[in-house]
């Protein structure tokens, strides 16, 4: 009976969800709801499947409005219908244009015009699905209207969107933030009646009693609606990319065939029998199309060279292996393939897909070009805290400073005056609601039929069609979602081989893909052992280096594991640190219990993968393979039935008292898989992070300048920009200022010359920069300023910015002669013309007093523009240096207290198991070599470490299996020389 409701994925409008909302008809007694947000069919899907669980029959629409202006509200009477109004959507929303007062013809809908818009349009013709909808307020107005006698035409349009004045309150500020406005200036039309409440169905009923026709026609408006879908993650898995089911099987098996030798070239009985086991699960569970489409889309790539990494649970196939979806050999790391697929699994597999992300949006359009179904999955941003906060403190009219504080968290309530403790109650009214859609990080739906057929899409700013639905119910519709993600590591390597190319033509480069070569090489090895991996994909952060170094990580397996055992489920739970002793003595590794040793003998008993809570659930308690990845899902946190995690708990507990083991040790190996597994990682994915690892530390070992330099230009990694810029100084590399002549907008390279690009200049505007290297490319270097002003276009201000950072100082003047000099050009140039000069302009040479040059300018000025000092920081310092321990020395004074001196990198605050915060450093030393501390609670609060600069470290030196750390017992922040020109002279 109630065919107008809303939730708030009525975006900024509703006020609560698609199953609170099925829980208020419940509570009304009503047993047919329609479910029809403004411009949105988010929650379409969900509301049809929860509505099996409170016995209701759903129906679902759209409210179509222009703003908060309805215009029709149209409920689908099938699946045909859900396609056509998720179609009409799509088509305003990818235009961005207002709906017509008329809807078009939806044959499979039934379209109901508010009474009060058939008023004000003196609408008197109807098709047969359209309808005239009447609130319980509007009655009054329809007894002394001509439309009562229409009876056949009219049903009930009941508006809800609150269950209380607490909705009603929650809307007006969601309201408030839509319209960007003051609350008290939101007027009354931006809102919805506070009167759109769901009545109990007998009131309803009672409001109608004279109007009986009403009632009858919608109910059978109701009555004549099923939309009906299959909620198996199965059902869609049979997507054909060629012909037939049949035609894309024998491609799939040729293909494996044709290539099994490129990938095995002594291909035995166990990889044929692998490649067999996984073809008949593939061929069964309906998966093949999976595997042909993802290969298509690695196969462009490759043939556009554009780097790709395949990875995620994928990599457990040596199906993906020999058609070249993954680089990962799952026979060699002795991978299961059931962790990627098995009967027991209802949710399709997932390749994970790394592109550069410079090169992703060329993927996505080749996809989109290439399939006809396909849109980018959805995704919902929803009011988080300090969103929240900042949105609300909008609202009431807080002053920013007001906001800040209250974003921040750093306050006490007791000092909160009334508008600010309002704003903190009144977020817990909207805390978690959606705010609006946006896209997912990666995935794309490919599907065998209209996109439609599942939501409406909206069109983001690089006009790829997305999807209004979420992964979660995508995934529980059974479409195929293929992750097509990006990462900069990638790029750095791609960058990397270009820049060898223009800087060292002459240079030989391996085959970047040649990773057995690479896995073996003693020098690429050697970075590793040392930690020496700063720019490195993936091993470069303090953390990971310490690592690898108590490691001694000096091969690709040890590198793997390592990849996976800093992950949060390892170390919470002291099993690194229990694995690194057993690295490093082999006679700890009797420790482990036998049964566990002999399962997992390659990390001494230890569970570092999630593919080992397999391993344990199937040797030591005897589960199936399938239960085992079942077991794994669930402990993972993926959605598993609660019965179905009961009975294989039961099943494993039962297992093991059968194998004679003790209760203590049941509950033990229980407790380990429960407490690991939501956090580790696939051993396949963390395999796949090496194999890059390696490629990268290949081109930082033999061509570190150039792979620095494409570090800066894909935007760093762990640490800023002027840490990279320190390691390419460290490699022999001479760092120098943007230069108008040699720079361009990325930082460029010329031998061992690197010129930091004009992207780096501060307040420097885009156009100004394609200014000058658009007119450098045409007509070559600028000769002198007076060359550069009579070519370019350009403010005081923007060349003020350029001299100010040295871009001129190939004219060999000091840049305060020449900030005087085009000063005084421009206050003498006449307006200047478009149109070129027939001769060369004949420039005024201006007498200026002799400037004094000073390093500490060029450094402040540096630091204003750039945001760092391209000189030694530490020649900056107030006061000298004395008595200090370099870190080539510390080594000699493992237990001794020392002084240190170092320029902060980055610092990583954690928390104690007893709520106190911890403190971890990193520095680099007088001599740029790198250090690092750790600050106890009692420490941290004496002595923060807040600003950017040189500190002064004492504190134990401590060697944990051969890395070498500072126990900090005060640090202390060293002040640097004043800018001279704030200097006042006393008279």
């Amino acid at each position: 009976m109630y065919l107008n409701c809303h939730s708030y994925f009525s975006l900024r409008y509703g006020t609560f969800s698609e199953n609170e909302l099925l829980e208020l008809a419940k509570s009304k007694n009503a047993s047919c709801v329609a479910l029809t947000d403004i411009n949105n069919t988010s929650a379409c899907l969900n509301f049809l499947k929860q509505a099996q669980t409170y016995s209701m029959k759903p129906l679902v629409g759209i409210d179509f409005r222009n703003g908060v202006d309805q215009q029709y509200v149209v409920i689908a009477k099938n699946r045909n219908g859900f396609r056509e109004m998720n179609t009409h959507l799509s088509k305003n929303l990818h235009a961005k244009k207002n709906f017509d007062k008329s809807a078009p013809l939806l044959e499979n809908c039934h379209v109901i015009y508010p009474f009060k818009k058939v008023l004000e349009n003196d609408k008197n013709e109807f098709r047969e699905n359209e309808f005239i909808g009447v609130s319980a307020r509007d009655l009054n107005k329809l007894k002394f209207s001509g439309y009562k006698k229409d009876t056949s035409k009219l049903v009930v349009l009941q508006p809800v969107s609150f269950r209380s004045k607490r909705d009603f309150n929650a809307h007006r500020l969601l309201r408030a933030i839509d319209n960007n406005t003051l609350l008290s200036k939101l007027t009354v039309e931006e809102q919805a009646n506070p009167e759109d409440k769901m009545l109990v169905k007998e009131d309803l009923i009672e409001a109608f009693n004279e109007f009986p026709e009403i009632l009858a026609n919608t109910r059978a408006l109701a009555e004549s609606c099923h939309v009906a879908f299959t909620f198996d993650k199965k059902q869609n898995n049979n997507l054909s990319k060629i012909n037939s089911r049949e035609a894309d099987e024998l491609m799939l098996r040729k293909m494996c065939y044709d290539n099994v030798e490129n990938r095995y070239p002594e291909a035995d009985e166990e990889v044929y029998a692998r490649l067999d086991k996984e073809l008949t699960a593939i061929i069964k569970l309906g998966f093949v199309s999976y595997f042909l489409i993802n290969h298509e889309i690695v196969h462009y790539a490759r043939s556009k060279n554009y780097p790709v990494i395949g990875r995620g649970s994928g990599a457990n196939s040596i199906v993906a292996y020999i058609i070249g979806i993954t680089n990962v050999d799952p026979i060699e790391l002795d991978l299961y393939f059931e962790r990627f697929i098995n009967e027991n699994r209802s949710s399709p597999p997932d390749f994970d897909i790394d592109f550069s992300w410079k090169d992703r949006e060329d993927v996505t359009r080749f996809i989109f070009n290439r399939y006809d179904h396909v849109a980018l999955m959805g995704t919902y941003v929803t009011f988080k805290r300090r969103a929240m906060i900042r949105e609300l403190g909008k609202v009431f009219g807080l002053p920013k400073a007001e906001i800040d504080k209250l974003s921040s968290g750093r306050f006490e309530v007791s000092g909160l005056d009334k508008m600010e403790r309002l704003v903190l109650n009144y977020g817990n009214l909207i805390a978690g609601f959606p705010n609006y859609l946006s896209v997912h990080s990666g995935g794309i739906l490919i599907l065998n039929d209209d996109i439609f057929n599942y939501g409406a899409t909206f069109l983001p700013p690089k006009n790829f069609q997305t999807i209004q639905i979420d992964m979660n119910i995508a995934e529980e519709v059974g479409i195929h979602k293929f992750d097509i993600l990006s990462q900069r590591g990638l790029s750095k390597i791609t960058d990397t081989l270009e820049l060898i190319k223009q800087n060292q033509p002459d240079a030989v480069i391996e085959d970047i893909d040649n990773i057995p070569k690479f896995k073996n090489d003693p020098a690429i090895n050697s970075l590793l052992k040392t930690g020496d991996c700063m720019g490195v994909f993936y091993v470069e952060s303090p953390a990971m280096r310490g690592l690898l170094t108590k490691l001694q990580t000096d091969n690709y397996m040890n590198l793997v594991v390592a990849s996976s055992i800093i992950r949060p489920g390892i170390s919470s739970g002291g099993m690194k640190e229990e694995y690194i002793k057993r690295h490093r003595d082999p006679k700890r590794r009797k420790l482990a219990h036998p049964v566990m040793l002999e399962i997992m003998e390659d990390t001494y008993g230890i569970m570092v993968y999630q593919e080992d809570v397999m391993k344990v659930a199937h040797h030591f308690a005897g589960l199936s393979f399938d239960d085992a990845d079942v077991l794994r899902r669930g402990m993972s946190g993926k959605k598993t039935s609660k019965d179905q995690m009961e009975k294989i708990e039961a099943q494993f507990r039962s297992n093991c008292k059968k194998r004679g083991y003790s209760q203590q040790i049941t509950d033990e190996v229980w407790e380990q898989i429960s407490s690991f597994a939501g956090y580790a990682f696939p051993k396949g994915h963390s395999a796949s992070y090496a194999v890059e690892s390696y490629q990268s530390l290949y081109l930082k070992n033999y061509f570190p300048l150039e792979y620095m330099v494409a570090v800066l230009n894909n935007g760093g990694g762990f640490y800023s920009a002027e840490t990279y810029i320190q390691e390419i100084r460290n490699c022999g590399g001479n760092v120098l200022a943007p230069c108008i002549n040699n720079s361009d907008h990325p930082t460029t390279i010329l031998g061992k010359d690197i010129y930091l690009g004009f992207g780096y200049i501060k307040e420097l505007e885009v156009k100004t920069v394609q200014q000058v290297l658009e007119n450098r490319q045409f007509f070559g270097s600028y000769k002198s300023l007076d060359d550069f002003m009579d070519r370019v276009a350009i403010s005081i201000e923007q060349l003020r910015i350029l001299l100010k950072v040295g871009a001129f100082r190939f004219t060999g003047k000091d840049k305060h002669q020449l900030l005087w000099e085009a000063y005084f050009r421009k206050i003498k140039s006449k307006k200047k013309s478009n149109q070129p000069g027939l001769f060369k302009i004949q420039h005024k040479e201006y007498v200026l007093p002799a400037f004094q040059y000073s390093a500490l300018i060029d450094a402040y000025d540096q630091i204003e523009l750039l945001g760092f000092p391209l000189c030694n920081y530490f020649d900056l310092l107030q006061e000298p240096v004395y008595n200090f321990t370099s870190v080539d020395e510390l080594k000699k004074f493992v237990g001794k207290k020392v002084s240190i001196y170092g320029k902060l990198i980055c610092t990583k605050k954690t928390t104690t198991s007893g709520g106190k915060e911890m403190c971890f450093a990193t520095f680099h030393d007088i001599g740029y070599n790198i250090f690092d501390t750790v600050q106890f609670p009692d420490k941290v609060a004496k002595y923060p470490l807040y600003n950017k600069g040189v500190y002064r470290c004492i504190g134990k030196v401590i060697n944990e299996f051969d890395y070498i750390s500072i126990e900090a017992e005060a640090i202390e922040f060293q002040k640097i020389k004043i800018d001279p020109r704030f200097v006042t002279t006393p008279f």
